[in-house]
């Protein structure tokens, strides 16, 4: 009688469900304040490759809309704040994207302002320039080219990309410069995030610059997990 009094009383109990788990930018501490978003999340900070979604925001929901494999820096991902140039790691947190830009004309349907590369275009990475983080159209003399980049040698990775606002509206020398969204190379980046032609094709169609995307970019786990951005 005891044992059936205790097999009786267990059928009470209600099982313990576990709860549905909220998309993924309902989890993180900001989005930017706009209705689309990109997320890019590494396994771990040691991590070279990991996932892009895109998201759109239907009333009070987040709605994944599009995803592809995606890769980081050689050497992994680190805290933005801290991050140092030259590493080789691509910064964490939540970046607004000033604007589009590429080799190849932008895909059809693009919203995003759009910048065309020309042979004349580089992007200022030397720590001693006045247009350091900048996109400019040939080299002021205080940027050397030896610490910039020339956008249209990387006619591949540069022919369709988004700025990552990162270190860009009030730039800290030293911090890391030139980090985008653009199409992948033959592997792990130099502190950008990449992912297939395709995808990138597909990225630019669906933003929309009045929505006011952001992109937030971390980790599953830890200290630079993307819920806490």
């Amino acid at each position: 009688m005891r044992i059936a009094a205790v097999l009786l009383a267990s059928l009470l109990i209600p099982l313990a469900v576990p709860a549905h788990e909220a998309p993924l930018p309902e989890r993180l501490a900001d989005t930017g304040g706009g209705t689309q978003l990109l997320t890019a999340e590494a396994p771990a900070p040691g991590s070279t490759t990991g996932r892009l979604t895109w998201w759109d925001r239907r009333g009070r929901r987040w709605v994944a809309v599009g995803s592809a494999p995606a890769r980081f820096g050689a050497k992994g991902l680190v805290e933005g704040a801290s991050r140092v140039q030259g590493t080789d790691t691509t910064p964490t947190g939540l970046y607004p994207l000033p604007y589009a830009f590429g080799v190849a004309a932008a895909p059809s349907g693009t919203r995003y302002p759009y910048r065309r590369a020309t042979g004349r275009s580089w992007w200022c990475e030397d720590n001693a320039s006045r247009a350091y983080n900048r996109w400019v159209e040939g080299l002021p003399r205080d940027c050397r080219a030896g610490e910039s980049e020339h956008l249209t040698a990387y006619a591949s990775q540069y022919a369709r990309a988004l700025v990552i606002g990162f270190n860009y509206w009030r730039p800290v020398h030293g911090r890391g410069a030139g980090i985008f969204l653009h199409v992948n190379g033959r592997g792990a980046t130099a502190g950008c995030v990449s992912v297939p032609a395709e995808a990138m094709e597909r990225v630019l169609r669906w933003a929309d610059p009045a929505r006011a995307p952001h992109i937030a970019i971390g980790t599953a786990h830890g200290p630079t997990a993307l819920t806490r951005y």
